[in-house]
């Protein structure tokens, strides 16, 4: 679906009808044009309708629902629009669905600020619209003396970004609270914990909606340039990749994720320099198969590996267990690939080769042949292998010079639980 904008409000037209709107829109059968969208605009196949809206999300995965939710509920005429047929069809259901307390990262870091502002905006919202989550809390775990000073090191980060409740255990303190682990000490964090994702985003649709916000599905951004201090946004239907209209946004919002980059290097007027480079890291799920019960009721994380947070144990709100993400860099081959999102998430069920050791080091009971294969995601990341990892870019005009351009860059973990924060942090930063 695409949807137009009328002289006041916006127009919606369903997939069946796009065709024949898009013909009518550029003189072939004008007389039939719904709301005279393309007013002025000549027949010609090199012209195409023009449309001035407010404000546009492009990326309908939690983060874009979040900022449309929030744009439009202070006031915002807001347009989505995503490649997919529906919201969230890629990072935003691909992740393990935990609500992060905010201690891993760098202290003043976007990463920890939006995590810790995103969690108390997080709880609080699944409690006001009753989505399903549970603070269930997790324990990080050192099963080496070796691991310790790295598990020092966490309780500091979390102190200083101020995340309440934090406690060093002794191994025996863990391991009577859950007797299948094995460690020698642990961080106990209780302001962790999951929720069910997809429920969330349905509430975020629900509440931009009833803000007047509406959604284009399957409807893809091919390119856009920068003119008279404005930027245009060159739209069409997905599968077509020649441009059926042109928009004219006061406010822009890059919200791609995984085509972020891609997206921001096909604005003509955008410097490139303020386009960081793209690493893609893939990382698989494995489930837990022939158990009664699960084996743990927190969430149990080793010591983070270079990547990611390391091969952990998450038990979703219906009682399935998972294991993962582990970390597996992949090679992006094109732009076009990472823009329509053309990667591999097939798990292979050889990968468990791999958990079983890594799983064992903190829950020695493992039986062999107990995990199945699961469900893989791709985390969009702006440092690769051997790098430092990297905070979360929130880019506007005071950076790039694009007046009414917001790129997000990098979203990755802990991007759920930041969500409504990037959200709150867009809408009183960028509104005028």
């Amino acid at each position: 679906m695409l949807a137009c904008l009328g002289r006041r409000k916006w127009r919606r037209l369903s997939t069946g009808t796009l065709k024949a709107t898009w013909k009518s829109v550029n003189g072939e059968d004008a007389s039939s044009s719904r709301g005279r969208i393309a007013r002025g605009v000549s027949s010609g196949a090199e012209t195409i309708a023009k449309e001035r809206v407010d404000t546009v999300v492009i990326g309908a995965g939690v983060v874009g629902l979040a900022v449309a939710r929030e744009l439009s509920i202070r006031g915002r005429e807001v347009l989505i629009l995503d490649a997919a047929s529906s919201f969230g069809t890629v990072t935003s259901s691909r992740n393990s669905e935990v609500v992060h307390a905010g201690i891993y990262y760098p202290p003043n870091s976007l990463k920890a600020k939006l995590c810790v502002r995103g969690r108390e905006l997080l709880y609080r919202y699944c409690s006001e619209h009753e989505i399903p989550h549970r603070k269930i809390g997790k324990l990080i775990v050192a099963t080496g003396s070796s691991e310790i000073p790295k598990l020092d090191l966490l309780m500091h980060l979390g102190t200083q970004n101020r995340v309440s409740g934090l406690r060093m255990m002794e191994g025996f303190e863990a391991m009577r609270m859950e007797p299948h682990l094995r460690c020698v000490k642990a961080l106990l964090s209780p302001e962790s914990g999951i929720l069910d994702t997809h429920s969330f985003m349905l509430s975020l649709v629900g509440q931009a909606e009833n803000s007047h916000a509406t959604f284009s599905y399957n409807t893809v951004v091919l390119s856009g340039r920068v003119e008279e201090e404005k930027m245009r946004l060159f739209v069409a239907e997905i599968g077509s990749f020649v441009a059926q209209l042109e928009l004219i946004p006061n406010l822009v919002v890059n919200s791609a994720g995984l085509a972020a980059q891609a997206l921001a290097k096909s604005f003509h007027g955008l410097d490139r320099r303020f386009i960081p480079s793209s690493h893609y890291a893939r990382g698989c799920y494995f489930t837990l198969s022939g158990i009664k019960s699960p084996p743990f009721n927190s969430l149990v994380y080793p010591i983070p590996e270079e990547g990611g947070l390391g091969v952990h144990v998450t038990v979703d709100l219906n009682g399935l267990v998972k294991f993962g993400p582990d970390v597996e860099w992949i090679e992006c081959k094109d732009e076009r690939s990472s823009f329509l999102n053309k990667f591999d998430y097939r798990v292979n069920p050889q990968r468990a080769e791999k958990f079983y050791p890594e799983i064992r080091k903190y829950y020695p009971d493992l039986k062999d042949g107990s995990l199945e294969p699961g469900y893989s995601g791709i985390r969009p990341k702006l440092s690769g292998p051997k790098q430092p990892p990297a905070d979360f870019i929130i880019q506007g005009e005071e950076t790039h010079g694009v007046p009414g351009l917001v790129n997000l860059f990098g979203i990755e973990s802990p991007g759920l639980t930041s969500s409504l924060a990037i959200a709150e942090h867009i809408a009183n930063k960028f509104l005028r």
